[in-house]
């Protein structure tokens, strides 16, 4: 009569809501239990009869991958009565209250991420057990557990660099840099599902699945699969770079609003990249991928980003008499801007003292073993010039620190240096200020400070180390020790007259002023001035020239100049790219001496501005009322409007209305209701587009209160 009944499971409570919560994923939802590693999870398990801590003997066991085992790490077995303390699988408590058994379990700091299985077995008499499952969840990295790799020691940082859904791209140019709205939307329903399909349809999973989820423990790891299928240049990765002109067969980088829009195509099209990517895409697409993952990331903007393919820390350009950019047969450019990742993380296979940001780049410039991936590199060893250390550190430290040489360029030869820039690449490092909508300039955490004894010293010794020692002492250091191209009897500046608007003739004004030096002779000078303006590229390429223009000015010793020069709208108006870029360039000879002296400067064209209104205060599951207005300042008509807005919070997805034409001089006024479905801090991305200008942007900043209690 005292021999109890097999002890039997009748129900489970995972307790989603409330672990979500405390696991800081409920903004992912809290119908499913989604986890974070080195942090307690509860659950609820109701039986037969209470159950008896004595003779009743049960065991957990947690799988994750196509073939778990405890060798791999993949597969853990664990006791309830059996306290084990430590980084390992455990349960820290129970408690029986009845028929039912409150279990507190414990997942180590090291465990992979992933989807796991969570089944418990009940010793039966003569050996057998019975198996249940008790459902499943997600696991992933967790920057708020002191033993995790990613571990990030402030609360201000982990809700911007993880919590926060939206943020700005800088673009442009360092003298008129631009911020975009970016909608990362990493709590979006489905995002968290896509990020892992992403992990199993790397290379990496495809050749030894249960290996590669095995690795999934280790964030460096993870990051640079995520880096590789970002870009589809070697797997079906996410996002199909063009920087060509023709977007016809998809859609243009600059069109994009956000992640959720291409991960979700990606997905829905079985893993088919999403046409089309450039930089400031790949990384916001990396970054909503990484928040998700639980990786804290950021992303930076670096304008004059050299793209130095033979790794000799020096780009070339190229000019002829008349001011025109040659194009370069070398791969060797300097890029306006580009755009890259950093994620947060200790660096347990480097020396101590490179842990905190990394740089990951998932834009396909160069392969990293065999691989278009690019990092993680850490940031401190870029500063140092440490660029022996993994990963592809050169090529980063390259990215900011080469020096640019320009040579006049005639008859088929080089003909003299007009210029040696030491400091005109890695100018501006920006990325979005901490809990503001602000820019932050973080150029001083990549390089000290230019022309400082430290700066060349580091330059010095990352020469030495990628180029060897005679490499890194013959060509550049001649040309550093020739100071005789510094000595010019003149200097010359273009500045801008009024703002360069698209649609309108830019005016601007050189500016010549002799140089009072004892070193020049003191009559007058004679200057030939050639100008040329060109189309520039986004990879620092031209188009043929659009205008040119030449003057001849008298100098006397001391005098200075400002002469104006009239682009009109009609050189330009058909004739730029979609990101409405203009190189103006002007060479002056000396016609005494043959010298020559070059004059850059790079114009962004301004885009109509959108204003966005939003009426009362917003509520979840209220109607907001929002009016967005576009006047149309050009001189021309705007065709083929179409408006799309996006928002995590705000919007179910995107919304798209078709404008059609606006006249030059008109305002178009559109008027919609959303209905926010999450509370806190949203955003409201807006983009209207036209044959005529590609990215009219505008965005809003809208607190979301909870509903109000009935």
């Amino acid at each position: 009569s005292d021999q109890l009944a097999a002890l039997e499971l009748r129900s489970v409570d995972l307790h989603s809501a409330r672990n979500n919560k405390e696991h800081h994923t409920q903004e992912m939802g809290v119908e499913r239990l989604i986890l974070r590693r080195g942090q307690l999870f509860s659950l609820q398990l109701a039986f037969n009869r209470p159950f008896q801590p004595h003779s009743d003997h049960i065991t957990f066991v947690a799988e994750t991958g196509p073939e778990p085992s405890e060798l791999l790490g993949t597969r853990a077995r664990f006791f309830l009565t059996q306290a084990q303390h430590g980084n390992v699988w455990n349960v820290s408590d129970f408690t029986v209250d009845s028929i039912s058994l409150q279990v507190s379990l414990f997942t180590p700091a090291s465990a992979a991420i992933g989807h796991y299985t969570l089944r418990m077995e009940i010793a039966q008499s003569q050996g057998h057990s019975l198996t249940y499952l008790l459902g499943t969840f997600i696991l992933l990295f967790n920057p708020w557990s002191t033993e995790d790799d990613v571990y990030l020691p402030s609360e201000t940082l982990l809700q911007e660099y993880i919590m926060r859904d939206y943020g700005f791209v800088y673009k442009g140019h360092d003298s008129f840099i631009t911020s975009w709205p970016w909608n990362y939307g990493q709590f979006e329903k489905d995002i968290i599902d896509i990020c892992f399909e992403i992990l199993n349809k790397s290379l990496y999973f495809l050749k030894n699945p249960a290996k590669d989820h095995s690795q999934r423990n280790d964030v460096v790891y993870v990051c640079r699969v995520v880096s590789a299928m970002i870009n589809s240049n070697d797997d079906s990765g996410v996002l199909e770079g063009n920087w060509g002109e023709d977007y016809s067969r998809g859609i243009s980088p600059l069109e994009w609003n956000g992640s959720v829009a291409i991960l979700r195509q990606w997905s829905a099209q079985g893993g088919q990249p999403v046409k089309y990517g450039q930089c400031w895409v790949f990384a916001s697409v990396m970054c909503t991928v990484m928040r998700c993952l639980g990786v804290p990331t950021r992303v930076v903007s670096n304008f004059h980003s050299a793209h130095n393919t033979d790794g000799n820390l020096t780009i070339d350009t190229y000019y002829d008499r008349s001011a025109e950019m040659l194009p370069t047969q070398k791969r060797d450019q300097v890029w306006n801007f580009h755009v890259w990742n950093e994620c947060w993380m200790i660096r347990k296979d480097l020396p101590p003292g490179y842990n905190g940001w990394q740089v990951l780049d998932p834009t396909p410039q160069q392969t990293s073993s065999r691989l278009f991936c690019c990092g993680p590199a850490s940031v401190k060893a870029i500063k140092e010039g440490d660029v022996h250390l993994a990963y592809d550190t050169p090529f980063v430290f390259a990215e900011v620190n080469a020096d640019e040489v320009i040579w006049l360029f005639e008859d088929g030869t080089v003909q003299e240096i007009l210029a040696h820039n030491a400091s005109a690449i890695g100018k501006e490092i920006s990325t979005k200020m901490v809990g503001s909508d602000q820019r932050q300039d973080i150029t001083y955490v990549y390089k000290y400070p230019e022309g400082s004894p430290e700066e060349r010293s580091v330059f010095m010794k990352a020469s030495r180390k990628m180029l060897g020692q005679e490499g890194a002492s013959s060509s550049l250091l001649d040309l550093l020790g020739s100071a005789a191209f510094k000595s010019q009897p003149a200097r010359l500046r273009l500045y801008l007259a009024r703002a360069p608007t698209w649609g309108q003739d830019l005016l601007l004004t050189l500016h010549v002023q002799r140089v009072r030096d004892s070193t020049h002779r003191q009559g007058p000078i004679r200057l030939e001035v050639r100008f040329c303006a060109q189309a520039l590229l986004h990879g620092g390429g031209t188009r043929e020239p659009l205008w040119k223009q030449a003057v001849h000015l008298d100098l006397d010793f001391g005098q200075e100049i400002h002469w104006p020069l009239l682009l009109p709208f009609t050189n330009y108006r058909n004739k730029l790219t979609d990101e409405k870029l203009i190189r103006m360039s002007g060479i002056a000879k000396d016609e005494e001496t043959g010298r020559s002296m070059l004059v850059v400067k790079d114009l962004c064209l301004e885009p109509p501005h959108l204003s966005i209104e939003v009426s009362q205060t917003a509520e979840v599951g209220k109607a907001l009322k929002v009016q967005i207005s576009l006047t149309n300042t050009l001189t021309v008509a705007l065709n083929d409007c179409t408006m799309v807005l996006e928002g995590s919070g705000l919007i179910n997805g995107q919304i798209t209305e078709e404008l059609g034409t606006l006249k030059s001089g008109d305002t178009i006024q559109i008027h919609l209701d959303l209905y926010p479905s999450k509370a806190g801090p949203r955003q409201l991305q807006v983009l209207i587009s036209s044959s005529e200008i590609k990215e009219m942007k505008g965005y809003k900043d809208i607190f979301v209160a909870a509903a109000a209690a009935p």
